[in-house]
């Protein structure tokens, strides 16, 4: 049975991406090569320990890395990498969370780099320490703010984000100088290709973390960590299949290898074959809805995670909401999920479309923004 054919039987309608990776929304349409990963690896049972091993040499290869890890999902690599941090792997201190506060079990982070997220932080039990503000921050705030209670330094990557922080490669310098390791959530920061590797190899940082089910294509319930094989080493220590903490973010069999899927696919891609397919549409979106009174359309360079890719940007006149657009394209037929942004604009992405939505996408919307309801009314 089909996806599609799942959903009609559930009573659920199915989406047309067009907002962006959402957990909300599913993430992203698996590709065909995901998909068969996972249903091969769902035909048997398998040693975990040595699953995960091997799936761990095989990412470390293609992410230039000296080590991997598939988590369930980027929040649970976070969590991970804090238990790594606090515990560095040893059974004696692992048995003492969470109650155990004589641990060193604080984490440094930029004020400019708070967002909803972090609490994942926490999770792993880790007490957030903020540094700076979102104007400006000082070398020496983090160097005063690491001390012996402090087990890890937390560093969000994003251009979307106030660029008012010490730079990850001085992150580094400074929590390196003091026996303390750095953790990258790069959730969302693919594309470009390079920064598999560039958090870590290039700029040093213990280990980034990245979302299986974004950009990546792979399943939603996965996360990618790569770096530091003694702290991702640390991490295992904690997880599924043993009885720790983090057993309750278990990833499956068929996970793990939809995950290594997804990365030989995205690692082998042309990437400027896809980035020259997202401009012509959103090219052909901006030419689809020129015209329309009160409503100008224009292409933007970065989406809403200061990613390199293009969507496109629509201010409206006062005669329309951006939320009454999103909410009549959510409650058409086919559903059209779009983002709302500041100032009466609607945001559309081509990354997350496949096939022939972006047709059905641009239709919808010219519909919408027409005002009919049923797009046939003419131009």
């Amino acid at each position: 049975m089909s996806a599609r054919d799942i959903y009609a039987d559930l009573g659920v309608r199915p989406v047309l991406n067009a907002a962006t990776t959402l957990t909300a929304l599913g993430g992203t349409v698996l590709p065909e090569e995901v998909v068969e990963a996972m249903m091969s690896a769902s035909r048997s049972c398998v040693s975990m320990d040595e699953l995960h091993l091997a799936a761990s040499g095989r990412l470390a290869q293609l992410t230039r890395n000296d080590d991997a890890y598939v988590t369930s999902g980027c929040a649970a690599a976070i969590a991970l990498s804090v238990l790594a941090a606090i515990t560095k792997g040893r059974p004696e201190l692992i048995a003492r969370l969470p109650y155990d506060e004589t641990l060193a079990r604080n984490v440094v982070i930029h004020r400019a780099h708070r967002i909803p997220y972090d609490r994942a932080i926490e999770l792993g039990g880790g007490h957030l320490v903020e540094v700076g503000n979102v104007i400006q921050t000082f070398a020496w705030e983090l160097e005063a703010a690491i001390d012996a209670n402090t087990a890890a330094v937390f560093w969000m990557a994003g251009s979307h984000l106030p660029q008012t922080t010490l730079s990850l490669q001085e992150t580094v310098a400074i929590a390196h100088a003091r026996g303390v390791p750095v953790i990258v959530d790069a959730a969302a920061q693919l594309p470009p290709l390079e920064n598999l590797w560039n958090f870590t190899v290039e700029c040093g940082a213990d280990v980034a973390l990245f979302s299986g089910g974004k950009a990546l294509r792979g399943p939603q319930v996965s996360g990618l960590m790569v770096g530091s094989p003694e702290l991702l080493a640390a991490a295992r220590a904690n997880a599924a299949p043993l009885q720790r903490l983090a057993r309750a973010m278990k990833v499956g069999k068929e996970e793990i290898a939809g995950l290594v899927a997804a990365v030989e696919r995205y690692v082998a891609l042309d990437h400027v074959a896809v980035a020259a397919e997202w401009d012509a549409t959103v090219a052909m979106w901006v030419e689809g809805l020129d015209g329309i009174e009160g409503v100008q359309a224009r292409r933007v360079d970065v989406n809403e995670a200061g990613q390199p890719v293009p969507r496109l940007e629509i201010t409206l006149d006062a005669r329309v909401t951006a939320a009454d657009v999103v909410e009549r394209l959510w409650d058409d037929n086919p559903r059209v999920a779009v983002l709302a942004g500041l100032e009466n604009r609607v945001y559309v992405t081509p990354d997350t479309l496949v096939r022939d939505e972006a047709v059905l996408v641009l239709e919808r919307l010219h519909a919408v923004l027409l005002g009919s309801r049923d797009g046939r009314k003419d131009r």
